[in-house]
């Protein structure tokens, strides 16, 4: 059975393609079109289909649209309410639900050829719990779900056992823990939907003086739901303005509202362990993809196993939809392989990219290729890493990512001075799996995801200051040689040259654009960014030979043959 996941009603648009109960391809829509989030998510957009990822997953999969058994789509117009009902305050929320109703013919005329195939309305809650428990290696979980809105909720508690759902708890809108981050977020000075992951930063920097205020408004009930009451934000910090300055009652607002955030949500979670006694916890929903929060529920819930999505956020329930879909029908489905399922190119392919582009790169021999990329990230040079399939969601994990020497401090503020990004934003440490335990504690290891953050040991934070945050704090992302074997190995070739089996990793990308994800992408990034080393799967580009290829370069000299240095 061959089942198209489709996501379009809210943000982050994307497709996912699930066939005989295996995924084999899922990609965010902005990767294609090069528009952060895909758009804005506004209900005006809610009929914009991700055209373009659809048609790779089909593509990737050597199908055509006539191929299609089943369309699983994230919104069930069935469960709808108005907006009124709702305690909502958008007159044309309706518009949703619309074009739910109609995305049949939506889908014919982007996808010819469709017309067959059956359109299976996955309920948006559902398809982001399918995402965590049915992708996830746990055939028997607990699973939690906590965003901005669904169709009528916000949240969802239930089991999954042998491919089906016991929902337990939703709580309905307008309470909704997403949607209250979201609203701070706006009063901080970010972008609604888009910048929460910032809000998490700026806690770091403050105090929690408005927690005891907060706790009047936000709470978990005895049914296994919750209160959120948005308050008068201005009553603890006037609205601010993105004016590149932080701290002061800003980030004491953010700090308050971080940890009850932290706090409802263990409650939560103890609340469904105590119902189910599993021994897993799966979580999905935009909340879940909030690091920080994910790491007091790991230590505080009584789970043993929390497993989080990758694309925690709206982008995974294409996935979900197509895995929940594709169970429902009678398909055994199998776990995502990783998060690595977008578009990727053969390294013949990519050799050609630099030589159209008359690019100089090398192609060192395997055993010293790592050696090569190592010298450079021990003599503090900053490297653009494209390797194998992109990554399905918003982290960058050792396919699409920027790396630098973590023992350097300046390399944070250098980083974040290559991304053109405000300077309280962290970066993110890489760490041989086998070497995480005795730097990285109070987190799940391994945690190949860098979806929690850990303590940094007391010895090691002077010894990778720019991977360490202000709160000794790390977000990390293990990397297991056996799995990312190009990774690992030049990992490994550092540590040999500075005692460090760490480096420091931020997404591909620049301030405002979403990550790199083709070769074009990744040659424009390094032509305009102050990167020493472009990696293309095993092809180098130095900075240096580009240069040194001026206009007075013959050709030849210009595009390199692709051999050794």
């Amino acid at each position: 059975m061959r089942v198209l996941g489709v996501n379009a009603i809210y943000h982050d648009p994307s497709a996912a393609l699930v066939v005989d109960g295996q995924v084999v391809a899922a990609a965010e829509e902005e990767r294609f079109s090069r528009r952060k989030h895909g758009k804005r998510p506004v209900p005006f957009s809610a009929w914009e289909l991700p055209e373009l990822s659809m048609r790779w997953c089909l593509e990737q999969a050597g199908l055509t649209p006539a191929d299609v058994d089943v369309v699983a789509y994230s919104f069930d117009p069935e469960l709808s309410k108005s907006a009124e009902d709702l305690g909502l305050h958008d007159p044309w929320d309706h518009l949703r639900t619309t074009y739910a109703q109609n995305v049949g013919g939506f889908l014919r005329t982007a996808l010819p050829g469709i017309e067959n195939a059956r359109l299976h309305h996955v309920p948006h809650h559902v398809a982001h719990a399918a995402s965590a428990a049915l992708a996830s290696p746990f055939p028997t979980s607990s699973v939690l779900v906590l965003d901005g809105r669904g169709e009528r909720a916000s949240h969802l508690s239930g089991r999954y056992e042998d491919g089906r759902i016991e929902v337990f708890t939703t709580q309905e809108l307008p309470h909704s823990l997403g949607l209250l981050y979201e609203s701070l977020t706006e009063h901080l000075g970010f972008l609604r939907s888009s910048d929460e992951y910032k809000v998490m930063a700026l806690a770091s920097y403050g105090q929690p003086r408005f927690l005891e205020q907060l706790r009047e408004h936000v709470y978990a009930t005895d049914d296994g739901g919750f209160v959120a009451e948005i308050p008068d934000w201005t009553r603890f910090a006037p609205k601010r303005v993105d004016d590149g300055t932080w701290g002061g009652d800003h980030a004491d607002l953010a700090s308050s509202v971080q940890i009850r955030l932290e706090e409802v949500l263990v409650d939560l979670a103890r609340r469904l362990h105590r119902r189910t006694g599993d021994r897993v916890l799966t979580m999905a929903g935009g909340i879940a993809l909030n690091c920080v929060a994910n790491s007091r529920v790991w230590r505080e819930s009584g789970f043993e196993e929390v497993w989080v999505q990758p694309a925690a956020g709206d982008a995974g329930t294409s996935l979900g939809a197509a895995l929940q879909a594709a169970a429902e029908l009678g398909e055994p489905v199998r776990p995502m392989p990783g998060a690595d399922l977008g578009r990727g190119w053969s390294d013949d392919e990519l050799a050609q990219w630099l030589r159209t582009a008359r690019v100089p790169f090398t192609t060192p021999a395997p055993d010293a290729f790592a050696g090569e990329v190592a010298d450079v990230l021990a003599s503090n040079g900053v490297i653009a890493w494209f390797d194998g399939r992109s990554e399905f969601g918003p982290r960058a994990l050792g396919h699409r990512s920027l790396l630098a020497h973590p023992g350097h401090a300046e390399n944070l503020e250098r980083m974040n001075d290559v991304k053109g990004r405000e300077q309280f934003r962290p970066v993110a440490p890489m760490v041989l799996l086998d070497r995480a335990p005795e730097i990285f504690s109070e987190g799940p290891i391994p945690s190949p995801y860098m979806l929690f953050v850990h303590r940094v040991a007391e010895e090691w934070r002077d010894r990778i200051p720019a991977a360490v945050h202000v709160d000794g704090t790390a977000r990390i992302q293990t990397v297991d040689p056996a799995t990312q074997p190009r990774l690992g190995a030049t990992i490994e070739a550092f540590a040999e040259r500075t005692g460090l089996p760490v480096v420091i990793n931020t997404s591909l990308n620049t301030a405002g654009r979403p990550m790199v994800d083709d070769p074009r992408d990744a040659l424009e990034l390094f032509g305009s960014a102050p990167v020493d080393l472009l990696v293309l799967g095993p092809h180098l580009v130095r900075r240096a030979d580009v240069f040194a290829a001026g206009p007075g370069a013959d050709d030849a000299q210009r595009a390199g043959d692709g051999t050794a240095a």
